[in-house]
């Protein structure tokens, strides 16, 4: 009886042994939340800046993190890795990684630039400090604030950010694959500019000189203009 006790007992912490390899404890930590965020985005959201593809988060505002967030999650803005990872989580949950992203503050670093003609970077010049009025382009910076670093609590800075980046996500608006909550004045935006006018504009905002505070300007400070025919918070930039 003694040996079959003994047995017994042996193949309990072997079973437990063996339930505590194929589930693992996962601590509950905020860095352990975030692990898929980071595979990409880097440790603290700085981006693949190398890559021209994955977007720095770090220092972008809060509001819009959490708003690009939700609509991964609404299947509004499609691709299928953040779709999948964002699908279950809670809004609570949501709101913690855009508040942490948005906290991070690390350097920013240049990314590869294609070669233009410099008729096209004065082309992309006057479309973001002045725009079209002709065919109701409003200048990026009535929206994304006078250095382009943003607005606070939801409109996104666009220096900083890779050529790549920039003119895929205008692209994305116009075939559809990328969308917000009404009034998506992006959408209608993006659908007005050429595929001379989206190359001319990543180019430039790629290239600009970073101004000395590249943190979001103060809420209230940028009215949106009413070009794209909407008013209200335009929450839906790059």
């Amino acid at each position: 009886m003694l040996v079959l006790a003994v047995l017994v007992a042996g193949a309990g912490i072997g079973n437990a042994r063996a339930q505590a390899a194929v589930h693992p404890v996962i601590p509950d930590t905020l860095q352990q939340r975030i692990a898929a965020c980071t595979a990409c985005h880097g440790a603290h959201g700085e981006g693949t800046p190398e890559s021209g593809f994955f977007p720095r988060l770090a220092g972008k505002p809060a509001g819009y993190l959490a708003r690009q967030l939700k609509d991964f999650q609404d299947g509004l803005r499609k691709y299928a890795p953040m779709e999948y990872t964002v699908r279950q989580l809670s809004p609570e949950y949501l709101q913690e990684i855009a508040d942490y992203f948005a906290a991070q503050e690390v350097p920013y670093v240049h990314s590869p630039m294609p070669r233009l003609a410099p008729g096209a970077l004065k082309r992309g010049e006057q479309l973001v400090t002045q725009g079209d009025p002709a065919r109701q382009i409003p200048p990026c910076s009535a929206c994304h604030g006078t250095q382009l670093t943003g607005v606070q609590p939801d409109i996104p800075g666009l220096v900083g950010l890779p050529y790549d980046y920039i003119s895929s996500q205008l692209g994305s608006w116009r075939t559809k694959t990328r969308a917000t909550v009404s009034p998506d004045c992006m959408a209608l935006i993006a659908n007005r500019l050429s595929d001379s006018d989206i190359s001319a504009v990543s180019a430039w905002l790629a290239g600009r000189e970073w101004p000395a505070d590249m943190h979001a300007q103060a809420p209230g400070t940028v009215t949106p203009p009413l070009h794209c025919g909407v008013l209200g918070k335009q929450g839906d930039g790059a």
